[in-house]
C-alpha cells in the first residue's frame, strides 16, 4: 500500500492518529473500549474522529472518552466489497457541516451515502440496508430454486436471479419513478407478472419483509443499550483530570 498509493503505513495505533487529521476505527464492537482507551491521549478537537463500529452508539465513545470530538458514526453495509454500498451519516454534537461533506465523500468511494440528521435513526438504518443484504440474498437464492424447480439449470437459474434483482434496483436507481410505477409496467392484464404477484402478495411477502426490518432494528436498539452497559461498566479510559 506504501509504495502503491505512496501513504504512510503503520501497525501502531496510537502513532497512526497521532500523525493523522481523520481517524476512522473500523473495529469489531468488542474491542471498540480498548482501542478507545490505547489511542485517547491523541483524541482531541483538531481531528475528526469516524466510527464504522457496529452497534456502537456516539454516546457511549464520547462517555466513554468524556471529551468534545468532532465525531461521526458511519453505517455501511456489506456491498462495500463491490463499491457499492448504502452508507448511512450521522454527526455528533460537535461535528461541523464540512465535517459531515467530508465523511461522506469518503464514503461515497464505496458506493452511495446518505446523510441521517436524527443519531436515533442508525438502528433503523441498520434494520433496512444494515441487514438488508441478507434478505436480498435469501431472496436470490429463493428465486433460483424457483427456477431450477421449474427446469433451469443452478447456473442459469442463479445468473438471471441476481441480474433480475441488479437491474431492477438499477432502473429504480436511475428511472427514479416509484416502484409500483415500475411494476406496473411489467404486468400486463392477465399475464404472468400479476398472476406471479397475487401469489407474492397473498404469501404475506410484503408483510413480511417489513416485520423483518422492525425487527432488526428493535435487535440494533437493544445491542445498542448493551453496548452503552458495557461501556459504561468496563470502559478502560480515565476521565481527565
Amino acid at each position: 500500500i506504501q509504495k502503491e498509493y505512496g501513504v504512510q503505513t503503520t501497525t501502531n495505533n496510537l502513532e497512526a492518529v497521532t500523525n493523522s487529521d481523520i481517524v476512522i476505527y473500523a473495529v469489531k464492537p468488542q474491542i471498540m473500549a480498548a482501542v478507545l482507551n490505547e489511542t485517547a491521549e491523541k483524541l482531541d478537537m483538531s481531528k475528526l474522529v469516524i466510527s464504522i463500529a457496529a452497534g456502537v452508539p456516539m454516546e457511549a465513545i464520547e462517555s466513554c472518552l468524556n471529551k468534545e470530538l468532532r465525531l461521526i458514526r458511519v453505517m455501511p453495509n456489506i456491498a462495500a466489497a463491490v463499491k457499492e454500498a448504502a452508507t448511512a451519516v450521522a454527526a455528533g454534537n460537535h461535528a461541523s457541516k464540512e465535517d459531515i461533506e467530508l465523511a461522506m465523500v469518503i464514503f461515497d468511494s464505496i458506493g452511495k451515502t446518505v446523510f441521517i440528521p436524527e443519531n436515533y435513526l442508525m438502528d433503523a438504518i441498520t434494520g433496512l440496508s444494515g441487514s438488508g443484504p441478507a434478505y436480498i440474498f435469501l431472496i436470490v437464492e429463493a428465486l433460483s430454486d424457483a427456477g431450477v424447480k421449474v427446469g433451469l439449470s443452478r447456473q442459469d437459474a442463479f445468473f438471471l436471479s441476481a441480474q433480475t434483482v441488479l437491474g431492477a434496483a438499477k432502473m429504480l436507481m436511475e428511472t427514479q419513478e416509484h416502484p409500483g410505477q415500475l411494476r406496473d409496467r411489467v404486468t400486463s392484464p392477465g399475464g404472468t407478472a400479476i398472476a406471479g404477484l397475487a401469489t407474492l402478495e397473498a404469501g404475506g411477502l410484503r408483510t413480511t419483509l417489513i416485520h423483518a426490518v422492525e425487527v432488526a432494528t428493535n435487535r440494533s436498539k437493544e445491542l445498542g443499550e448493551m453496548m452503552i452497559k458495557n461501556f459504561s461498566n468496563n470502559c478502560p479510559v480515565d476521565p481527565p483530570a
